[in-house]
């Protein structure tokens, strides 16, 4: 039988999994090409009303406001020692479906790792709301997917469903803070955490990775709703 692929769990709402998925790339090249990628978000009513009828729920607690002030300055520091220019955006009531589902239904056609690029861009280079269906038809031009796929995935009952099984896989698989690596049976919860993710890859596969120019001992993960941040 095949060793199944280390999965990442990952959110476009949490800089920690942004900052995460930079670190593998710098040191993967293409991560989406190695990882599995799996969504994790707040659900809304009808996700969520999905995901406890299949048995499910979530690991997390909620954020206090001191430790949401600590994440505004943690996260930009974390940026500048990676080089990368942040714009912290203003979440007005998002509805995290939108770029979740939107990015299930990307892969679907072929662009996930394209989609998932521009809502970063979007996200966190340009401060967007990309729970926004202006922003978020921009982003999929960009991906080269049609913004009608993207934007109706939240109708779309396949694509729901496939959402739900990445948040009930999340539930079974005890994820309770994005971004979380798995590798086997370890577990590598948070940012700080890539470069022994990365160690255990390399030892595993055999493939020597360099690990991130990032200095070692960096801080920064959360335990926090789907999604980790806000």
């Amino acid at each position: 039988m095949a060793a199944k692929r280390p999965r990442l769990y990952f959110s476009f709402r949490s800089p920690y999994s942004w900052l995460a998925v930079e670190r593998l790339t710098r040191a993967l090249g293409r991560p989406q090409e190695v990882l599995e990628f799996v969504p994790y978000w707040d659900p809304d009513a009808r996700t969520e009303a999905a995901l406890t009828a299949r048995g499910g729920t979530f690991h997390y607690v909620q954020m206090s406001k001191p430790k949401h002030l600590y994440l505004l300055q943690d996260a930009k520091r974390q940026a500048q020692r990676l080089d990368l220019p942040m714009r912290w955006p203003i979440d007005i009531d998002p509805w995290w479906e939108m770029p979740h589902l939107g990015w299930l239904a990307a892969r679907q056609h072929g662009a996930g790792e394209a989609f998932y690029r521009e809502v970063i861009a979007a996200r966190w280079q340009r401060g967007e709301d990309v729970c926004t269906p202006p922003v978020l038809s921009r982003v999929a031009e960009r991906a080269g997917v049609d913004p009608t796929v993207v934007l109706g995935a939240v109708e779309d009952e396949a694509i729901r469903a496939a959402g739900v099984d990445c948040l009930l896989r999340a539930y079974e698989e005890d994820i309770f803070g994005i971004p979380y690596l798995r590798l086997g049976p370890h577990r590598f919860w948070g940012v700080d955490r890539v470069d022994d993710f990365l160690a255990a890859y390399a030892e595993r596969t055999g493939t020597p990775v360099p690990p991130p120019p990032v200095p070692a001992g960096v801080g920064g993960y959360d335990t926090d709703t789907g999604g980790g941040c806000g």
